[in-house]
C-alpha cells in the first residue's frame, strides 16, 4: 500500500513521543461496532503496508464464508490517535482489503467510494455529528436504571444537578477526547433521565465517521471504569425520550460552503445545489431510514403523533423546513441538519447513503418542494399527507423493504446493501418470534 514516507516517520515519532506500546488496529462491522486487533507499536509498518489479518467469516456482514481469503485491515496514518483511557495505546483506523483491493463489503471502503465521487467534482462533504447517550446502572434485580438515582425530573433537559452529579465521568470523557484530537466545545444533559450529549467541531465526512466510532469507544470504556453502562440505545424506556445523532451537513470546494447562498429568496441561506441535495435525500428517505435507524428499537422513537413523554424531536416525516425540528431535515441557515439517525447507526454507511442520495438529487436536478414550517407533531395524518409530505417507515421491516427496492443506493453502495438487508430481515424475524410482557399482560385473560 502506498503512503507518504514523511507521514510514516511523523507517525513513528508520535508513537515514541507519547510512549505508545500498542496499536488498536480498528475497523467496524456492518452494524458500526468497533472490531480491533492489539498490535505492538513497532509493527506500525506492517499494519500500514500489509494490514492486520482477520477471518472475515467471524465478523458480522463481511460477506465471507470459512473458505474465503483473509480480510486484511490496512491502517490509515491520518487516523492515528491516542486512547487516553488506555495508557500506552493508540488507535489506527483501517480500510478492509481482500486480494489487495479495498473490500466492497467493508463500511469505510464503501464511504471512500462515495467520497471519491465528490473529489472528481472538486467537492468535500463536511459533517458535524451530535451523539446522545445514556449512563445506566443495574438495580438489585438486574433492571437497567439511570446511573444517578436522583436524576428523576420529568423534564431534565439542561438540568444543572443532573449534569454536575456526573462530572466525574463527563470531565474524564471530555479531557480524553481532547487528547485524542477532538475539539469538544460543549456537553449538556439531554431530555432523558441519565442522557447526555457531547458536541465537537465538524470535519470532513470520513474523519467525522472515524470520530463517531472513537466517541462510542470512549463512552463505553470510561463509563465501565466508573461502574456504569454507557449506552447509545435509541429508546431504552417506553414513554421517555430517546437518543438521536443529528448530522449537520455542508459541501465545500475548498474555499467556500457550496450549500450557502445569502440571496436565497426563502431566507434560509441555501443554494440551488443544497436544495437539489435535499430533494435527493427526500427522494430516498425511506431507504435511508433503514441505514439511519437500523434497529428494532430505533422505531420506538420514530413514531407519528405526539410523544407519551410530552415532547419529541425525532422525525417521522420526510420533509424539510426552516429551523423546523419536527422535519427530517432542519435548515439552521446555510447548511442541512439530517435528524433521522440515532447513535446505533453505522456512520460510514449512513454518510455514504447521504452522499449517494444527495448526488442523485443534484444530477437529476430534483426539486424538494415547499419547505414545511409547521409543527408536524400537531397535525393529523390527513393534514400531513395533504401537504405532500410522506411518513417515514414505522418499523424496521418496512424500512428494509424500501432499502431493498432502492435501485440507486444498491448500485452506488454495492453488495453491502444486500448483506445489510439479509441481516436485518433475520433480526426482524427473530423479534417477531418473541413474546413480550406487554402481550402477556394484555392477552392472557383477554378473551
Amino acid at each position: 500500500m502506498s503512503y507518504d514516507k514523511a507521514d510514516f516517520e511523523q507517525a513513528k515519532q508520535f508513537l515514541e513521543t507519547n510512549n505508545v506500546e500498542y496499536l488498536m488496529a480498528q475497523f467496524v462491522d456492518i452494524h458500526g461496532v468497533a472490531k480491533t486487533k492489539m498490535v505492538p507499536a513497532e509493527n506500525l509498518k506492517t499494519i500500514v503496508e500489509t494490514g492486520a489479518g482477520f477471518a472475515g467469516f467471524a465478523t458480522n456482514g463481511l460477506g465471507q464464508e470459512p473458505h474465503d481469503p483473509d480480510f486484511m485491515a490496512r491502517g490509515d496514518l491520518s487516523s492515528l490517535a491516542l486512547l487516553p483511557w488506555q495508557p500506552g495505546f493508540a488507535r489506527i483506523v483501517c480500510v478492509g482489503h481482500v486480494h489487495g483491493k479495498p473490500y466492497e463489503y467493508e463500511s469505510r471502503a464503501v464511504l471512500l467510494k462515495q467520497i471519491n465521487r465528490l473529489k472528481e467534482r472538486g467537492w468535500t462533504f463536511n459533517t458535524g455529528l451530535e451523539p446522545e447517550f445514556f449512563l445506566f446502572d443495574r438495580d438489585e434485580n438486574g433492571k437497567i436504571v439511570p446511573a444517578d438515582a436522583s436524576d428523576r425530573l420529568t423534564k431534565p433537559c439542561y438540568d444543572y444537578k443532573g449534569l454536575s452529579r456526573q462530572l466525574h465521568f463527563l470531565k474524564e470523557l471530555t479531557s480524553s477526547l481532547k487528547v485524542a484530537g477532538l475539539d469538544v466545545y460543549q456537553v449538556d444533559h439531554e431530555d432523558g433521565n441519565g442522557e447526555f450529549e457531547i458536541n465537537y467541531t465538524y470535519s470532513d465526512a470520513l474523519k467525522s465517521a472515524d470520530t463517531m466510532v472513537l466517541v462510542r469507544m470512549a463512552v463505553a470504556e470510561i463509563a465501565n471504569a466508573h461502574g456504569m453502562i454507557g449506552s447509545f440505545m435509541p429508546k431504552p424506556f417506553a414513554g421517555k425520550p430517546g437518543s438521536g445523532m443529528h448530522y449537520h451537513c455542508s459541501m465545500s470546494d475548498g474555499e467556500r460552503n457550496l450549500f450557502q447562498d445569502d440571496s436565497d429568496p426563502e431566507g434560509m441561506g441555501l443554494s440551488k445545489l443544497a436544495k437539489q441535495f435535499i430533494a435527493g435525500v427526500i427522494e430516498h428517505a425511506d431507504a435511508l431510514c433503514a441505514l439511519s435507524a437500523p434497529t428494532i428499537n430505533s422505531y420506538k422513537r420514530l413514531t407519528v403523533g405526539s410523544s407519551a413523554s410530552g415532547a419529541t424531536y425525532a422525525p417521522a416525516y420526510a420533509s424539510w423546513g426552516d429551523n423546523n425540528r419536527s422535519s427530517m431535515l432542519r435548515i439552521p441557515y446555510g447548511r442541512i441538519e439530517y435528524r433521522l439517525p440515532d447513535g446505533g447507526c453505522n456512520p460510514y454507511l449512513v454518510t455514504a447513503g447521504l452522499i449517494a442520495a444527495g448526488l442523485d438529487g443534484i444530477d437529476r436536478d430534483l426539486d424538494p418542494g415547499e419547505p414545511q414550517n409547521v409543527n408536524h407533531y400537531s397535525q393529523t395524518l390527513d393534514e400531513v399527507r395533504e401537504s405532500g409530505v410522506s411518513i417515514l417507515p414505522q418499523n424496521l421491516s418496512l424500512a428494509v423493504d424500501a432499502l431493498e427496492a432502492d435501485t440507486l443506493l444498491r448500485e452506488q453502495m454495492g453488495p453491502v446493501i444486500d448483506e445489510f438487508v439479509e441481516i436485518k430481515r433475520a433480526e426482524w424475524v427473530e423479534y417477531m418470534q418473541q413474546v413480550s410482557e406487554w402481550e402477556l399482560e394484555r392477552y392472557v385473560e383477554f378473551f
